[in-house]
């Protein structure tokens, strides 16, 4: 008697999956959900997930180009925070003196005044910093509308590579691009129709072009472009300007980014991604298994959520061709003990 025919899996084709490292996890969302997965210190994955805002992620926002780019914003400000802080709250119950359950939720109020201070601090950092300096070297020299706009997007690209460059020394922020990388392999896995498990996740290079880390880019050569346009008035009127274009900078880097994921083998579209891709060579390192466990287990709860199916499928022979994948050693073991938790209601634990 044959053996029955493979349920195939089911995925809505199009849907681009985006997520975020944060601290000894991952966070993936999706259309109407995101899902947090983290290594407690006792080396169990902690897993929950919630609705999205669909009045954000969902209404007519999302259709209107250049303004949807806002959500991004969003993700790494709003989603990002909560995130992090249920995975703080994870670190701090300890392995073994746990706090109650309800001590780590993605249901706290956001902590409103840290991201403020997170947004002040960028702003004045990487859009008024540059600005400042160029104005001050302007009373020597004088004020030119390339030459001024074009020191003043170097300084801002230094000033970011250099920021992921120092933080990606301390040991704490060298895990979290670890997942980083681990996050965007499990995605490359799910879009190419590999099944998420750390062999087949490892065959896939840490880099992706919809990532964060490409959306600084855009945002830093876009800037000068803009900021050209509008000449060299008075150094508070481009203060103000700075300030106020970030909303257009945004939505123009966000569609850039869509189109460099949706046509990834356009030529042109090649060149404006590949610097982002380079630089990412700062903000990702190469995940160990566990670190890629815990993206899978975050990506498995998110597409429960979804209502997609999980992705199981044949682990015979594997392709090494040119689908995105690359040739890797084996992935070390690391001893794992995978238990769900968290706010969600009570679920089977993801594979």
């Amino acid at each position: 008697m044959s053996a029955p025919a493979a349920t195939p899996v089911v995925r809505t084709s199009k849907v681009g999956y985006g997520g975020q490292a944060i601290l000894e996890g991952v966070m993936m969302r999706g259309r109407r959900f995101m899902a947090v997965a983290v290594r407690a210190p006792d080396k169990r994955i902690v897993v929950t997930s919630e609705p999205l805002p669909m009045r954000l992620y969902g209404g007519v926002i999302q259709k209107i180009p250049f303004v949807r780019g806002m959500t991004l914003l969003w993700d790494a400000l709003g989603l990002g925070m909560k995130a992090l802080m249920f995975s703080a709250d994870i670190q701090m119950q300890g392995a073994e003196n746990p706090a109650p359950a309800q001590a780590a939720s993605l249901a706290k109020p956001l902590a409103w005044t840290t991201v403020a201070i997170a947004l002040v601090f960028g702003i004045g950092v990487f859009f008024v910093t540059p600005l400042a300096i160029v104005g001050f070297a302007e009373r020597f020299v004088g004020a030119h509308t390339i030459w001024s706009n074009l020191a003043e997007g170097f300084i801002r690209l230094v000033l970011l590579i250099g920021y992921v460059g120092l933080i990606g020394r301390m040991p704490d922020i060298r895990r979290v691009y670890g997942y980083h990388g681990a996050e965007h392999m499990t995605i490359h896995a799910w879009e190419h129709d590999d099944p998420l498990d750390p062999e087949h996740v490892a065959l896939y290079p840490p880099a992706h072009p919809r990532c964060g880390t490409a959306f600084l880019l855009e945002v830093v050569a876009i800037s000068v472009v803009l900021f050209a346009l509008l000449g060299t008035p008075n150094i508070w009127v481009r203060v103000a300007s700075r300030v106020v274009l970030i909303p257009v900078i945004a939505g123009i880097a966000y569609e850039l980014l869509r189109l460099g994921g949706k046509y990834p083998n356009n030529p042109v579209l090649g060149w404006v991604v590949a610097p982002g891709l380079l630089l990412q060579s700062l903000t990702t390192r190469y995940p160990d298994r566990a670190q890629m466990e815990v993206a899978i287990a975050s990506m498995n709860e998110l597409l429960k959520r979804e209502g997609e199916e999980l992705a199981v499928g044949d682990t015979g022979t594997l392709r090494h061709g040119g689908d995105g994948r690359v040739d890797r050693p084996s992935v070390p073991d690391t001893p794992v003990q995978a238990e769900a938790a968290g706010s969600a209601p009570p679920e089977p634990s993801p594979a």
